[in-house]
């Protein structure tokens, strides 16, 4: 282990910028790292150990030249592979797409260089991101850093390990209905979603109208950190929020007092063990200390709409993959190719009034958030599953993404949401707690977030990983 290992990613950016550390240095940690815990962990769908070192050399050469230094400056970062790198392969988890090679950088990644930062590699994810766990029929299984029985959760499976193993500061990954805050929760980390359109998606997802690009990170401030960097107005997004981007790293260091907060343990139809229930309540009331207030609301939604969010992202999946689905089925995860036929069968009458219910949850939303500033709820019903499964046993009566109840409904809103660290579970693994705002409300949700981890001592969601 280095002493780089945990460090944050603001005090290694200020290491850098005064020279008491090399982006060399920390370039050669974070790959020697990865190489080391691959065959356990299994993060990386690809490492990119010669780009990741000219990309250090470069950062360094412009620190002891004295130039301006981006604000992610010879930071190690990785990217999840349903992110574009221009020449790197772009598999999307996939053995259907194990040959494609990216032809241009996405947005994200773009800034990620303009600010410095160092890709090392690719992550891997479940199949087109359609399972919020840890494996996929390209790249196996990938395991949870603190106990290697456990998944990660996902999409963002590698992303979540390489941040909870101590590989990268921080790591880019992606979110249609969970996929940064599932694997934050499972992990101990900081997963932060923001407002549908302020990341740029580009490429074109199979899901466009649910799919983010976000920041997973060990803390608040080094998810704040990330996602100004490579948040912003890009015209190849057709749903990019044009305004300026809001003052995240200061949120941060803001008050709470007075932010009303709305805690619902069930959003009125989730099914979490109690324990989970009872570390995010305590989480949540915490708030109160702290000068908000907080009320208690058990019925959020008047029904799950877990039908809506399926209807639209695997029918997006589905025709992506339709030529695949019929003539070369065997390639894809058998549990992803059952849901696809399900969304392909659905008849136009019947998605449409999928649509315009989605609408009229929009507008509820709205409503909500005209008495909350923020809606607190766990992240997930559980706090660890077992590398391998698609769902807990207790919960197997639903779909591949509908078990974690919490998350999905707020890509069909597109408002912004986090996965914080709330405590540890009865098995000892972390549980996560998460915060909704209302639409463009990312500061208050930064806000909620950072007084949350202020509660905890420090270090409380850095248990050493076993590899």
């Amino acid at each position: 282990m280095s002493e780089f290992d945990f460090m944050s990613a603001l005090d290694l950016r200020r290491l850098v910028a005064t020279r008491q550390v090399s982006p060399v240095e920390l370039t050669e940690r974070a790959l020697n790292r990865a190489e080391a815990t691959q065959s356990s962990l299994n993060a990386f769908f690809v490492l990119m150990p010669e780009e990741a070192r000219a990309a250090a050399r470069q950062a360094e050469a412009a620190v002891m030249q004295g130039g301006a230094l981006g604000l992610l400056h010879g930071l190690p970062v990785s990217v999840k592979d349903l992110i574009s790198i221009a020449g790197q392969p772009f598999a999307s988890g996939s053995r259907a797409m194990a040959d494609n090679v990216a032809a241009v950088d996405a947005p994200s990644v773009e800034r990620l260089g303009r600010h410095g930062a160092v890709i090392i590699g690719k992550t891997t994810t479940s199949e087109f991101g359609c399972k919020p766990v840890g494996d996929s029929p390209l790249t196996g299984i990938t395991r949870h850093p603190w106990d290697l029985a456990k998944t990660p959760g996902g999409s963002s499976a590698g992303a979540a390990a390489s941040v909870a193993a101590g590989i990268t500061p921080f790591a880019l990954g992606t979110d249609g209905g969970g996929s940064l805050r599932i694997p934050a929760a499972l992990t101990g980390l900081v997963g932060l979603k923001a407002q549908f359109g302020r990341i740029p998606v580009w490429p074109t997802s199979a899901t466009p109208t649910l799919a983010h690009v976000g920041a997973l990170a060990r803390s608040v401030g080094d998810a704040a950190l990330l996602t100004t960097a490579v948040a912003g107005h890009d015209t190849r997004d057709p749903f990019s929020v044009a305004g300026p981007v809001p003052d995240l790293l200061g949120a941060v260091q803001s008050s709470v007092a007075g932010l009303r907060v709305a805690w619902s343990p069930t959003l009125g139809y989730a099914r979490p063990d109690r324990d989970v229930v009872e570390i995010c309540r305590a989480a949540a009331m915490a708030l109160a200390e702290q000068g908000a207030v907080v009320e208690e609301v058990e019925t959020v939604f008047d029904g799950d709409p877990g039908d809506l969010w399926t209807a639209e992202f695997y029918a997006g999946v589905g025709t992506r993959l339709r030529g695949v689905l019929e003539t070369q089925r065997d390639l894809l995860d058998p549990a992803v190719a059952d849901v696809l036929d399900a969304a392909l069968a659905q008849e136009m009458r019947a998605y449409y009034e999928s649509v315009f219910r989605r609408y009229a949850l929009r507008d509820a939303m709205v409503r909500f958030f005209d008495r909350y500033d923020v809606l607190l709820s766990p992240t997930v019903p559980v706090s660890s599953l077992a590398a391998g499964c698609d769902l807990p046993a207790r919960l197997s009566d639903r779909s591949l993404v509908t078990w974690v109840f919490y998350t999905y409904p707020f890509n069909l809103t597109g408002q912004p949401a986090a996965s914080v660290c709330a405590g540890l579970g009865a098995d000892g693994m972390p549980v996560g707690l998460q915060i909704v705002g209302r639409s463009l409300g990312e500061v208050d949700v930064v806000r909620a977030a950072a007084a949350i981890e202020r509660t905890k001592p420090p270090g409380y969601n850095l248990k050493r990983p076993v590899v």
